[in-house]
């Protein structure tokens, strides 16, 4: 298939050189092609105001480690904040309907980290 599961498999190869083998240039360019689809896929999948919060970081491994740890060290005040904010919340007609959702949508998402 796509081999997504190697750049969280295999940790990375040296840099490929001119002395390489053909097996090891083989192996680096899939491992790139894997680490490269995985990042492309994790930041696909995080709301934009998330994504801004991360660092660009281009290793998949690592990127999902950061995502983790910052995931788990979720400040139970902000929790109970964002919940306050969320189940208070009233449409006022100072913002279009639309605006309205997406604010709460990011709230969600930012609870669900």
């Amino acid at each position: 298939m796509l081999d997504l599961d190697l750049a969280f498999q295999v940790e990375k190869s040296v840099a490929i050189t001119d002395a390489s083998s053909d097996e090891e240039k083989a192996h680096y360019k899939a491992w790139e092609r894997s680490n490269r689809l995985n990042l492309m896929f994790m930041r696909m999948s995080i709301a934009s105001n998330i994504k801004l919060a991360l660092p660009k970081i281009d290793d998949a491994k690592e990127f999902m480690k950061i995502v983790e740890e910052r995931s788990q060290t979720a400040d139970k005040s902000l929790v109970g904040t964002l919940m306050s904010t969320l189940t208070t919340m009233k449409f006022d007609g100072s913002c279009t309907m639309h605006e309205h959702v997406i604010e709460m949508t990011n709230i969600a998402t930012r609870l669900s980290l």
